[in-house]
């Protein structure tokens, strides 16, 4: 039996490649299908920061060292699974490459929903007077460029099966968290949509950004783009909290309504999954609650 504070983990995880990611509370777990009959399984022990040092740990710190040790995780989680699929053909990512595709990953998104808005207001500011109503209209734009680009990676083929594994992910997850055994039959009667995806976690963060950034009036090009990277993690760590606190059964109608954008976002980020890949879902998540139960 789990300790109260085990059962109070919020468990989570990812979808990869032909499979799923899961994390505890001190653990994770990656099952991948390699073929109709084989689902491979790695476990990993989570070593977080804020172990050692427990104010990392604290309300609106917490959010940032979450969000960069998620990102870690979750490369090295898709590194793996590609890894597993790739296997036969002798293609493994090696660890430079990882490194390559990060430094690219957050260059791209830099460019996109820094860099570009900001270059966009450099345009118009001259005719808008409210740095409110300045700020708003490049959050739009930051939305438009996120829903054009998932829109656009949700047309191939191999990303369609990513977001399969995804659903399978949040149905598992909403099985586990309503009480009842972990069977596919139980976890195809949940909903694909979780309040505390990653995709709704992306959201929270561009409408938080509006109203954080109206506070630092009319800076010129570079100096509002330099802002907006310096203030990533503050705006990182509110939006964590939002997302935490949404996830809960006992969440505030307020919390409720702020989430709900994000859940609509989800439509385009999870698909239907089939019993298989809802197979795969629950055998990280029971791996991971096979683990915490021997701790």
């Amino acid at each position: 039996m789990a300790d109260d504070d085990q059962c109070n983990h919020q468990y989570g995880g990812q979808a990869v490649i032909e499979g799923v990611m899961m994390r505890g509370k001190k653990n994770l777990a990656i099952a991948v299908r390699k073929n109709e009959d084989d689902i491979t399984l790695h476990t990993e022990v989570i070593n977080s920061i804020t172990d050692k040092f427990s104010i990392l740990g604290k309300p609106f710190i917490r959010g940032v060292i979450a969000l960069f040790e998620s990102m870690i995780m979750g490369m090295q989680a898709l590194t793996f699974s590609a890894n597993q699929v790739a296997e036969e053909e002798e293609e493994e990512l090696t660890t430079f490459e990882l490194v390559i595709t990060i430094v690219v990953a957050l260059g791209l998104a830099i460019l996109l929903f820094v860099v570009l808005p900001a270059t966009v207001i450099k345009f118009i500011e001259a005719h808008i007077d409210s740095n409110l109503l300045l700020n708003f209209i490049e959050g739009i734009i930051k939305v438009s460029v996120f829903l054009l680009y998932i829109i656009g990676i949700s047309q191939l083929n191999d990303i369609k099966r990513v977001f399969q594994y995804h659903g399978a992910e949040h149905k598992v997850i909403h099985n586990y968290e309503s009480g009842l055994p972990l069977t596919v039959d139980n976890a195809k009667e949940h909903t694909p949509l979780h309040p505390r995806c990653g995709t709704n976690f992306l959201l929270i963060v561009m409408v938080t950004s509006v109203l954080v950034f109206s506070f630092f009036g009319r800076p010129d090009f570079i100096n509002r783009i330099l802002i907006h990277i310096a203030l990533l993690p503050v705006v990182a760590g509110l939006s964590y909290e939002i997302i935490k606190q949404a996830g809960k059964s006992d969440a505030n109608r307020i919390i409720k309504l702020v989430a709900t954008p994000g859940l609509w976002l989800q439509k385009l980020t999870t698909r239907e999954p089939d019993e298989e890949q809802i197979e795969v879902a629950i055998k990280a998540l029971e791996e991971v609650l096979k683990i915490e139960e021997k701790i």
